[in-house]
C-alpha cells in the first residue's frame, strides 16, 4: 500500500527483527546452557530505529524498506505501526526471509551479533520514496545492502537536494571490503554523513577520527559526524570543527545507540538548529537509548529529552 502523503523525514534502508538477550554472565561454552533474565523480540535496523525514535521525539516520520514473506514480516510491520510510524512503504519480497539479528549481551563486554541479510539484500535505489519526504531524506545501512547501486543512489540523493531536502547518510560495514568506491558517487550529495569511528576506519584505512572526517569531506560530504562510543563525537563541517564528550547514563544495552544519535541529530535539523545544538540533541538521545534493552525502548520522548537537557550539559570543544 502506498499514498501520496508527505512526511517531515523519510527513513529508508535496512529493517531487522532483533532477538536480544539481557546481559548474561559469560558466553556459553560448547553445550552449555546460560540463563538470561529476558529474551526480547524487537524491531531493529537503521531505518526502523530512526523512524521510531523520531516519532517518540514528536517528528513525523515514514519508514521505507523491504521485508520477506515470512512470519517476521508481519511482526515487524506491526511493531513499527504500533510505534506510530507510517509504514506504507514496506515492500514484501517473495521467496526470502525478513532480515534478523541475534544480539547477545555479556556483562562488561561489547555485544555479539549474528545476522542474516534477508530481504535487505533486495533493497534498490528505486525503492526510496523520494516524493514522500518533506524536509529530510535519511538513508541508513548503506554499504550493507548489496543491491543498492552507488550511481543510482547518488542520483536519488542529488534529486533530493534539488527538491530542497537535506540528505543524511549512515552506513553499516560488516567487515573489511572496498567500501570507498561505493561512497565516491554518493558523498557529493550527502549533507550529513555519520559513520562511527570503527566504520570510518574500515572505509578509509585511517585511525584518527579527524583524518577520517577530513577524507570524507574531501570526497564531497558537507558535514561529517563521527561517533566514538564512550569517547564522544567529532563533527567536521564547512565552518565547524566540534568535539564532545558523552552524557552520563546508566549503560544496559548498546543496541541502537548510533541510530538514536542519528534521530536526535535529525531532530535538530528538522528544527533548523545549529551544528552545536544538533550535536547536543544527538548525544542526549543516543545516551538515552543504552539505558534499556532493545534498540528503541529506552529512547527519550520529547518531554523526557527536554527535562534531561535542563539538568545535564555536554562538554563541547570548538576548534
Amino acid at each position: 500500500m502506498t499514498s501520496s502523503t508527505t512526511h517531515d523525514v523519510v527513513c529508508a534502508g535496512i529493517l531487522v527483527a532483533d532477538h536480544v538477550s539481557t546481559p548474561i554472565e559469560h558466553m556459553p561454552t560448547s553445550g552449555e546452557l546460560i540463563l538470561a533474565d529476558r529474551l526480547a523480540l524487537t524491531m531493529g535496523g537503521c531505518a526502523a530505529n530512526v523512524a521510531v525514535n523520531l516519532t517518540k521525539l514528536g517528528v513525523d516520520a515514514l519508514v521505507s524498506g523491504r521485508v520477506g514473506d515470512d512470519l517476521f514480516a508481519g511482526v515487524l510491520a506491526q511493531m513499527i505501526k504500533s510505534a506510530g510510524v507510517a509504514a506504507t512503504e514496506l515492500k514484501a519480497t517473495p521467496g526470502i526471509d525478513t532480515s534478523q539479528t541475534l544480539i547477545v549481551n555479556v556483562k562488561g563486554e561489547d555485544r555479539r551479533f549474528i545476522h542474516t541479510f534477508g530481504a535487505n539484500s533486495r533493497y534498490v535505489a528505486s525503492d526510496i520514496p523520494l516524493s514522500r519526504a518533506g524536509k529530510i531524506l535519511y538513508l541508513g545501512g548503506y554499504l550493507l545492502m548489496e543491491a543498492l547501486d552507488p550511481e543510482e543512489t547518488g542520483q536519488v540523493l542529488s534529486q533530493a537536494q534539488q527538491r530542497g531536502l537535506q540528505t543524511v547518510l549512515d552506513v553499516v560495514t560488516p567487515g573489511p571490503a572496498a567500501y570507498l568506491e561505493k561512497l565516491i558517487p554518493v558523498l557529493p550529495y550527502t549533507d550529513v554523513f555519520m559513520p562511527n569511528d570503527h566504520e570510518a576506519g574500515l572505509i578509509t584505512g585511517l585511525s584518527s577520527p579527524l583524518d577520517q572526517a577530513k577524507a570524507f569531506r574531501d570526497l564531497g560530504a558537507k558535514t561529517v559526524v563521527i561517533t566514538m562510543g564512550d569517547r564522544g563525537t567529532l563533527l567536521l563541517g564547512e565552518k565547524d570543527h566540534l568535539e564532545s564528550n558523552t552524557f552520563p547514563i546508566d549503560y544496559v544495552d548498546g543496541s541502537g545507540g548510533g541510530d538514536a544519535f542519528a534521530a536526535g541529530f535529525i531532530l535538530g535539523l528538522v528544527g533548523g538548529k545549529s551544528a552545536t545544538e544538533c550535536l547536543i540533541l544527538g548525544s542526549a538521545v543516543g545516551a538515552s537509548c543504552v539505558r534499556a534493552i532493545g534498540t528503541t525502548t529506552g529512547v527519550f520522548t520529547a518531554r523526557e529529552l527536554h527535562a534531561y537537557l535542563a539538568k545535564h550539559r555536554l562538554t563541547i570543544k570548538q576548534h
